[in-house]
């Protein structure tokens, strides 16, 4: 195998560092950082593939060693937040801590390799650099499935980063998230496609006429996307955001379970009347002080308490049981009380005789009617490697410590929907957000509500909760439907069918939000069907890299 020329490096290595720049990186990312994702992959595409037909065509294994470079460095930069999960919040040793970090980047980066990999090969077929260009984006959605179905962690995808760009979202309802990836793969491989046209009478003006027509339906399609079918804020939700430190970052005096309750139940009734509207820690985000009017019209005393059509408590480190009499006792006589259901992060624990420790460990988010009776409980389904449970334990026996909280949980086996007064709730804990083809089973289901419970704690102030919640709001988009946000430490939000933040609370602060929102009952595309087009584009790669293996001319 030759050298490969340090030029190809450089543009793998920039690629890399691109890929990195459209997501936050330190708090919520700004509008015009987001435009990198159009060029981010190009110097990937550059390196593997060359310009011209003089280029010599890479061979298998270097294709794959610049993909794996370049995906290297696009984790290391996307997710170095691990490393403060795992030091600061999981108690681990620094350089335990920094080995993980760097072990993830080691095995996901494989998945950028796949993709230039894929490319050579499409490369030294028949079909050329201007084939492989072209299969480029199909290649690309098709390593994105990879990465949510093969590894389970398809965090921050491309698609993420266009979130804001009210006519790219046009597609999620339809395709998901995947097929904005698709198009920004797209645009990034006609930058280096030379196509050739034959000179005559007419083709500049003709050329030219097109460009313009495209210009003025593009504005045009802005335009009008920016003013989208208003989904009416019919209700209100009381979303409570304690603040509560986890892990081995809680060094201050342990309140009770008594005072915790409390302190949720206070928060419950008495929300704060401050919030922002739209992304907290954006510049151009105003916040206001709401007065709170009674139904007639007249000022209502912040003392008193504010009427609700639900509550959520968020996913945290509050030691609550479902089975603690203590814990039953106040979550029931605060729904009678407020005259509300609640959805209510919490540890569910059933006796059992299928394992060793005699009993199933879940975490769990339960269900109060406005009468105080616990009538159902959604068992997380989709748990986190390392953080709710250590796979191939024996191997990682290092990273009990990270346990200590939340212990090994089970995962759950069935989504539940939760009903009352005539509306159902879709309750989806922390990490599954990140799976648009498991939350939309939700919507599927007969939600008319979707509920995100989580407990960003362990990310700490770093970029990890600003990605976590672009992808929630994406979730709302494809689905066409509002989602409640509770989190334990921010960001705790509703958010509109159209990925728009309404309201939000300030992050790392004790508060509680009253919120307006809404009850949809139409399905998408996405959610009756799912990953459809994704599949459909690992189809026609896997087509493709077959007949690359069958007709190769190098």
């Amino acid at each position: 195998m030759r050298l490969i020329p340090v030029r190809l490096w450089a543009l793998a290595l920039l690629s890399g560092i691109l890929q990195v720049l459209p997501f936050p990186v330190a708090g919520p990312v700004p509008l015009w950082r987001t435009a990198f994702c159009w060029v981010a992959v190009l110097p990937l595409l550059a390196a593997v593939l060359g310009t011209s037909k003089a280029s010599k065509p890479l061979g298998l294994a270097q294709g794959a060693a610049l993909g794996y470079v370049c995906g290297f460095v696009w984790y290391m930069g996307n997710c170095y937040w691990i490393y403060q999960t795992m030091h600061l919040y999981g108690g681990l040793a620094k350089p335990v801590s920094v080995g993980i970090l760097v072990l993830f980047c080691l095995y996901l980066g494989l998945y950028h390799a796949l993709f230039a990999t894929l490319l050579v090969a499409f490369r030294r077929s028949k079909v050329g650099v201007r084939g492989a260009l072209l299969l480029a984006p199909f290649a690309w959605v098709a390593v994105e499935l990879a990465r949510a179905r093969i590894t389970g962690l398809p965090w921050d995808l491309l698609g993420i980063t266009q979130v804001d760009n009210p006519l790219l979202t046009r597609l999620a309802p339809i395709t998901g998230v995947y097929g904005l990836s698709f198009v920004i793969a797209a645009v990034n491989a006609l930058w280096l496609i030379r196509i050739r046209i034959r000179e005559r009478r007419y083709t500049r003006t003709a050329l030219t006429a097109l460009g313009v027509a495209i210009i003025v339906i593009y504005l045009f399609a802005v335009h009008r996307s920016q003013q989208p079918m208003e989904s009416p804020a019919t209700a209100t939700a009381t979303l409570v955001q304690e603040n509560l430190e986890v892990g081995a970052a809680n060094t201050g005096p342990e309140p009770s379970t008594q005072q915790l309750l409390e302190s949720f139940s206070y928060l419950s009734e008495y929300p704060t009347s401050k919030f922002f509207m739209g992304i907290p820690e954006l510049p151009d985000t105003p916040s206001v002080v709401l007065l709170r009017r009674d139904s007639l019209g007249e000022a209502v005393d912040p003392g008193v308490p504010v009427a609700t059509n639900i509550i959520v408590w968020p996913e945290s480190p509050a030691p609550f049981e479902e089975n603690d009499p203590q814990f039953r006792a106040a979550a029931s006589a605060l729904a009678r009380a407020a005259k509300a259901p609640l959805i209510v992060g919490n540890i569910g624990i059933d006796r059992t005789e299928d394992n060793v420790r005699g009993y199933k460990l879940f975490n769990s988010a339960s269900f109060i009617t406005p009468d105080g009776r616990f009538a159902g409980r959604y068992d997380k389904m989709h748990l986190v490697p390392f953080g709710e449970y250590v796979p191939f334990k024996q191997l990682f026996f290092f990273a009990k410590s990270l346990l200590n909280e939340v212990g090994t949980f089970d995962a759950g086996r069935k989504r539940s929907i939760f009903t009352t007064g005539g509306h159902s709730y879709g309750t989806f804990i922390c990490y599954e957000s990140i799976f648009g083809d498991e939350v939309r089973e939700y919507a599927e289901g007969g939600a008319d509500v979707l509920v995100n419970i989580s407990n960003d704690g362990w990310y700490g102030d770093t970029s990890a909760a600003w990605q976590h919640l672009n992808m929630v709001r994406m979730r709302a988009i494809e689905n066409h439907r509002w989602i409640l946000r509770a989190t334990n430490t921010g960001v705790t939000a509703a958010i509109n069918p159209y990925g728009r933040v309404m309201a939000a609370a300030p992050r790392h602060i004790r508060t509680a939000i009253a919120v307006r929102f809404g009850y949809e009952r139409d399905l998408t595309f996405y959610t009756v069907h799912g990953d459809l087009f994704a599949a459909a584009c690992a189809l026609i790669t896997m087509f493709a890299f077959g007949f690359s293996l069958l007709g190769r001319t190098h």
